[in-house]
């Protein structure tokens, strides 16, 4: 999920942990530890000068259950020697300190799980992307009510029940929110399926998510032999159906996705992709087509969307984000969006 819930989620678990011996500090520290796995973000840029395998590094192995083992003994022993100094000496231990980075390291790859993103959580032993599709990557519904608990809780001495019992508010406020959002997924994965059976639609695989920042417009792609059909559904529509499809043809094939590079990109869309020609000579349009469109209303205005060129025999990225007119407002670009979540 975004940084700041990872933040929170990562304070949590020090809280949880060293709270009580060292206060504030351990929000500090296990932040701190929420923090670390998405650096791969920024070590991927450093071990990979193609910008496709750089993508393909973030959720990869620092965000594994083994990064959470191996950083919570290295991370944690190196925390741990620098801290236990001075008038500090001996008030915590080196286990407080491992099992601290062990939480908020591992804390950090379950919780992205859960988004539509996928995360390679027993790499190295499969690369397999886990994403239960059930919240956006950022949820305010989810992140604002457990910040506010933390930022309250702070307020108390380490000892005080009160910090304690705010803890565990924020621990499940967002853990019921989290249960209301796979409630939603099955009841929405229903809707999908039902509405490609009523309508003949004979899909092989079909996948839903929430559009960013709520859990009430979701949408979906389903993948036919020939053709991808994009639709979405508001929690507040007045049928439970899904009947305004958006439908992309999955051929012809105008590149060669055979390439190295261009597996690679197609393993992380999970093959729902689809890749246009562009006015630039050489660069074309690639849209990956798990994630939402920007307008419901236009096939074309995929949220996650790449430039690719070839360069020099490898598949290279230009960028990562949808095609803006700069003249375009908050209403021109968000509108349609908002429009379709009130339902219809």
């Amino acid at each position: 999920m975004d940084s700041i819930t990872q933040i929170v989620l990562g304070a949590t678990c020090g809280e949880a942990v060293l709270g009580k011996k060292i206060g504030n500090k351990a929000l500090l520290f296990g932040a701190i530890g929420g923090t670390i796995p998405d650096l791969d973000v920024f070590v991927g840029s450093l071990l990979y000068d193609n910008q496709i395998q750089a993508m393909a590094f973030h959720r990869g192995f620092m965000h594994s259950a083994v990064f959470a083992i191996l950083g919570a003994f290295g991370i944690g022993w190196l925390v741990f020697k620098l801290y236990d100094k001075g008038k500090r000496k001996s008030s915590t231990n080196l286990n407080d300190w491992r099992k601290l980075f062990f939480w908020s390291l591992l804390t950090h790859p379950l919780l992205d799980c859960f988004t539509p993103y996928g995360t390679q959580l027993f790499y190295p032993f499969s690369d397999h992307r886990v994403a239960l599709n059930n919240i956006a990557v950022a949820d305010p519904l989810y992140t604002l009510p457990f910040l506010i608990c933390i930022i309250v809780l702070m307020f108390y001495r380490r000892q005080s029940r009160r910090r304690q019992l705010w803890l565990r508010i924020g621990i499940f406020v967002s853990s019921t929110y989290m249960l209301l959002t796979l409630g939603n997924k099955i009841y929405v994965d229903k809707v999908f399926n039902d509405s490609l059976a009523k309508q003949g639609i004979k899909a092989k695989r079909f996948r839903t998510q929430p559009t960013i920042l709520n859990n009430i417009l979701w949408y979906g792609v389903a993948e036919t032999e020939d053709n991808y059909y994009l639709g979405f559904y508001s929690l507040f529509d007045s049928e439970a159906t899904v009947n305004d499809w958006k439908i992309i043809s999955k051929s012809p094939t105008i590149i060669d996705v055979q390439n190295e590079d261009l597996k690679t990109l197609a393993w992380f869309s999970d093959d729902y992709f689809k890749v246009f020609k562009t006015a630039q000579k050489g660069v074309y349009k690639y849209n990956d087509l798990r994630y939402a469109l920007l307008n419901p209303n236009d096939a074309q205005s995929s949220l996650f969307s790449f430039r690719i060129y070839n360069n020099n025999g490898r598949w290279d990225m230009q960028n990562s984000r949808p095609d803006f007119d700069e003249n375009q407002s908050f209403e021109d670009v968000f509108g349609p969006m908002i429009n379709r979540l009130k339902g219809k």
